[in-house]
């Protein structure tokens, strides 16, 4: 019996890691997200190439790619390969490609 009882808090304990795993994807507000793609419309960059990375969410851009600010929100932006890319300046990684 006890044998049943500790398996069943492992499988509950591993289900909660892997429930907050999920809980950190990034989503950017419905709001906060028309204010980057009004800004990205009316402040358009010139797309930069980067070998060898996958423009996907979770996806890290490297430190010679140079991030543009947008104001009053807290990710950075950036044209690549003619896609704008919405990152996260502290990880540097993709968290929304506009289409």
């Amino acid at each position: 019996m006890k044998m049943h009882l500790t398996t069943a808090a492992a499988s509950l304990l591993l289900l909660a890691g892997v429930g907050a795993v999920a809980a950190q994807d990034v989503v950017i507000a419905p709001e906060q997200e028309t204010v980057i793609r009004e800004y990205v419309h009316k402040q358009p960059l010139a797309s930069v190439k980067v070998p060898g990375i996958e423009l996907n969410v979770g996806s890290a851009l490297p430190d010679t790619v140079e991030l543009h600010e947008v104001p009053n929100v807290k990710y950075r932006y950036v044209v690549v390969d003619n896609r704008t890319v919405i990152v996260d300046p502290g990880t540097r990684k993709i968290v929304k490609v506009l289409d």
